[in-house]
């Protein structure tokens, strides 16, 4: 987004860099779940979902608000030192942001099953068969190292699905270009409190409330 400059003479209009826009900017907010905190049981408890959603959710939220201002006031400043020491937090809680947003509307009392239609011939066509995609991303989540995501994405460039981990709150098309389709949260939050460090049995219920339905529609608005 570009803001516009009146000058006088010749050349009536100019492009400056958008600090005015930065300062009316709205700040971000924690987004309202499609379902309750208790929807998920058996597979997630009201209690995780309530602390993952209205806690850390909102952690990140609030701290990438703090981070944006901050970046506000050093590129008004023409601060680039602090520019740069803002990075990090703004990657780690614009990505937790991102990622959680995305995560939510891929959950679903009702999900579970298979997907159908064009993502189901996409998978197939890509990982061999459901099962072999299902066993592949459960793989790579339980691989993930510390903190981090499980990812089904789509590139964009080779036109295919693909599997990706990112470590901590990384951005899937912020750090790998794929689109993002469908994030399995395996930072130990999402889980532990019921199913303690047993990463396994916690991915292999979550299959159980994936809303292929919004997976789906990710996939087809990436493909216009």
């Amino acid at each position: 987004m570009l803001c516009r400059l009146a000058t006088s003479g010749r050349s009536s209009t100019k492009f400056i860099v958008p600090l005015a826009c930065l300062a009316s900017r709205q700040k971000h907010s924690l987004p309202d779940l499609p379902y309750d905190y208790g929807a998920l049981v058996p597979h997630i408890s009201a209690e995780i979902m309530q602390l993952h959603h209205s806690k850390h959710h909102a952690t990140y939220v609030n701290n990438l608000n703090v981070a944006e201002e901050k970046y506000k006031e050093a590129l008004v400043k023409g601060d680039v030192t602090t520019q740069v020491s803002l990075q990090p937090a703004l990657r780690f809680n614009g990505g937790g942001h991102i990622n959680h947003t995305i995560f939510w509307t891929n959950l679903s009392p009702s999900g579970g099953g298979e997907p159908q239609g064009e993502l189901l011939e996409a998978i197939k066509r890509d990982f061999g068969s459901f099962a072999s995609f299902k066993e592949k991303l459960t793989a790579v989540s339980v691989g993930v190292q510390g903190s981090g995501w499980g990812w089904l994405g789509f590139n964009k460039e080779q036109g295919r699905l693909q599997i990706s981990a990112c470590a901590n709150q990384d951005p899937l098309q912020g750090t790998t270009g794929l689109v993002p389709l469908l994030g399995i949260d395996v930072w130990e939050h999402a889980y532990y409190l019921q199913y303690k460090n047993v990463r396994p049995d916690y991915l292999k219920a979550i299959w159980n409330v994936i809303n292929w339905e919004n997976v789906s529609s990710r996939y087809a608005a990436c493909r216009k």
